[in-house]
């Protein structure tokens, strides 16, 4: 059974490496390619785009794929929407893993806005020092807000345009609560900007930030695509597989 995963997250690294240990299953992980060093799975790997739904489907039909999984980051909605048309026109089966939200605790300052757009439009008045962790492609978003000091942090650097003032950290998760205190304290930051992407490697800067009673503004998840079964974990994903390869 040759099951493919759309991945680039540690979810779909964690999941290659418990179907690959079936003899039963072929697995190929696909990447993105936007990171020039990514962390590899286990099984086979492709790298690069597929050319929009047609290609996936094509793609699909190609390599014999028995199964489809999308396991890519919460905020990838085009390629999420690509693997959603390319599996019903090729009448493959489709599990979409995704991780579950963060949710707001005791004594968060959370303010949830829809789009990066929002996001950038909330800032002034919540503070001058800007923590940005909503990856290299979201800084452009807040590169016309003047008056702003910005500390944003990538695994890749970003490109521009980009705030007049900013420094950028080149760092990989995950990330420890006493390291993410650190930084707060240390850059004197004032408000934090995230994308709610659930995980657990980054989740220790919201726990920094309700410590110190920092506003955070929350980039709310994109929908997913209508009618496609979700699993919201590893070992649900597995299991799914498993069912289909009977």
């Amino acid at each position: 059974m040759h099951v493919l995963i759309l991945g680039g997250t540690s979810e779909a690294r964690r999941l290659a490496d418990v179907l690959a240990a079936d003899p039963a299953l072929r697995v190929t992980s696909s990447l993105a390619g936007r990171v020039a060093q990514p962390r590899l799975p286990a099984g086979e790997v492709r790298i690069g785009g597929f050319g929009g739904p047609e290609g996936l489907a094509a793609w699909l039909r190609a390599h014999a794929v028995d199964a489809l999984l999308d396991a890519t980051h919460p905020f990838a909605e085009r390629i999420s929407r690509n693997a959603a048309l390319a599996a019903a026109g090729t009448g493959t089966p489709l599990l979409a893993l995704r991780r579950p939200s963060w949710e707001a605790r005791e004594g968060d300052r959370w303010h949830p806005v829809p789009s990066l757009a929002a996001a950038a439009e909330a800032l002034p008045g919540l503070g001058t020092r800007v923590f940005l962790t909503t990856g290299r492609q979201g800084i452009a978003a807040f590169a016309h807000l003047d008056g702003l000091v910005f500390l944003a942090r990538s695994v890749e650097p970003p490109v521009a345009p980009m705030p007049a003032v900013t420094e950028v950290l080149l760092e990989r998760g995950p990330f420890t609560l006493d390291g993410e205190r650190e930084l707060l304290r240390a850059h004197r930051i004032e408000v934090l900007v995230t994308k709610d992407s659930g995980s657990a490697a980054t989740a220790p800067k919201l726990t920094a930030a309700r410590e110190l009673g920092l506003p955070v503004v929350v980039v709310e998840r994109p929908p997913a695509p209508a009618g496609v079964r979700t699993a919201p974990d590893v070992a649900g994903a597995a299991d799914w597989v498993r069912r289909l390869a009977g």
